[in-house]
């Protein structure tokens, strides 16, 4: 339990810390807003870089584990979406925000930092895959979806706005780079490796920050119904997907099983407010985010210890 606590702790101080400088006006939202662009902009695109240029591109991309994290989460998304709108009766929008909300998790934020203090340098590498299935598939199909239940233009007006945004995110033209440096075999040069180096250093204890800073303010509200099936869902299905998925698409490395189910049960995208926000649905995405946060200590926790 003291190894837990010792891999846990640091990251919950860290977002701690964040919102105690949050809630003392020790820093401002404007502060704490520039902070996660930073993260988002800068230092995330160069640890994506730095693991696809570490290894080898056969080493890269392990086939097995991309099926298990992407089959995982499109399983739980659209068990969340098809719940939401058959049980709970929420609208097509609301329930496809559900199933975002358990099925992405915030792999650079709370991910990263905690898969790292685990297992170390693989974390790099299952946060680059990670970045492939959430940002090239995930988030554009929810997107997509959402917008189509908002009747907000037709199927290829849709589809091109989220291509264009996909081409303009910060993560995807990481990506991209570090994808052709490793296919052409190049290495950064030394000033600019460094560089690279120091930004993605800078990227967990930042982000765990702004995470803490970002729930000061936030309330859960009458939202409970919402709230425990999007929570639920994350920190508990989502993992335990991935769990079985392993099974059906075996992963040779060990460290990469773990680091799979240790992202998978980080609570939800620190930006799930802000999707919200576009569908006016602000109020039950923060809502879930502050339960899901909070609760994701107990069950990051609990599952160390199985897997240990």
């Amino acid at each position: 339990m003291l190894q837990i606590l010792g891999i846990t702790s640091p990251i919950f101080l860290l977002i701690g810390i964040g919102f105690l400088c949050a809630r003392f006006a020790l820093v401002s939202r404007e502060q704490i807003a520039g902070m996660g662009k930073f993260v988002i902009t800068l230092a995330l695109p160069a640890l994506v870089i730095r693991a696809m240029t570490e290894r080898p591109l056969h080493e890269l991309f392990e086939r097995n584990y991309l099926l298990v994290y992407g089959a995982a989460s499109l399983l739980v998304f659209v068990a969340g979406l098809l719940f939401a709108h058959s049980v709970r009766r929420d609208s097509f929008t609301g329930s496809v925000l559900s199933g975002l909300g358990m099925s992405m998790s915030n792999s650079g934020f709370i991910g990263y930092p905690l898969v790292s203090m685990a297992l170390g340098p693989v974390s790099a590498l299952g946060l680059a895959m990670n970045m492939v299935v959430e940002n090239l598939l995930m988030l554009p199909l929810a997107l997509a979806l959402a917008e189509a239940g908002e009747q907000r233009g037709g199927w290829r007006r849709t589809l091109r706005e989220v291509f264009v945004r996909l081409l303009r995110n910060p993560i995807i033209i990481a990506i991209c780079l570090g994808l052709a440096l490793a296919l052409l075999d190049l290495r950064l040069p030394a000033v600019p490796g460094k560089v690279v180096e120091m930004l993605a250093s800078a990227s967990a204890p930042v982000a765990l920050f702004v995470i803490g800073g970002n729930l000061y303010g936030l309330k859960v509200g009458r939202l409970f119904a919402d709230v425990a099936q999007i929570g639920i869902g994350k920190l508990l299905l989502h993992p335990l997907a991935v769990l079985l998925c392993l099974q059906l698409f075996p992963v040779e490395d060990p460290q990469l099983r773990l680091a799979a189910v240790l992202f998978a049960c980080a609570p939800m995208m620190s930006i799930y407010p802000i999707i919200g926000q576009r569908f006016g649905l602000e109020g039950r995405c923060a809502a879930a985010l502050v339960a899901s946060t909070v609760l994701s200590f107990l069950t990051i926790s609990a599952f160390l210890a199985l897997l240990h």
